[in-house]
């Protein structure tokens, strides 16, 4: 398996339905099973912290003025350096 730190979303999620679909089907070994759970949990915190990290984006784009303004992830809305979308 990649790094998890290497593996975006879409990739992460794919071997963990691997990791799933291998453990559902039963006949895995236990220190197999046990390894591909410890695989898949850690996988599992790493898609919630991609989506946490897309949440936050999604965030800054909000309505100021009836206008949809983009401000970097961590900057504040007040100010003229705001993007217009």
């Amino acid at each position: 398996m990649a790094k998890e730190a290497e593996l975006n979303f879409e990739g992460a999620m794919e071997r963990l339905e691997e990791i799933v679909r291998e453990l559902e089907h039963g006949d895995v070994p236990l220190e197999k099973a046990i390894d591909l759970f410890q695989q898949g949990m850690k996988l599992s915190q790493l898609c919630g912290s991609k989506l946490e990290q897309v949440e936050r984006k999604i965030e800054m784009i909000t309505e100021m003025d009836g206008e949809l303004r983009k401000k970097p992830f961590g900057a504040r809305l007040e100010g003229d350096g705001d993007e217009s979308l």
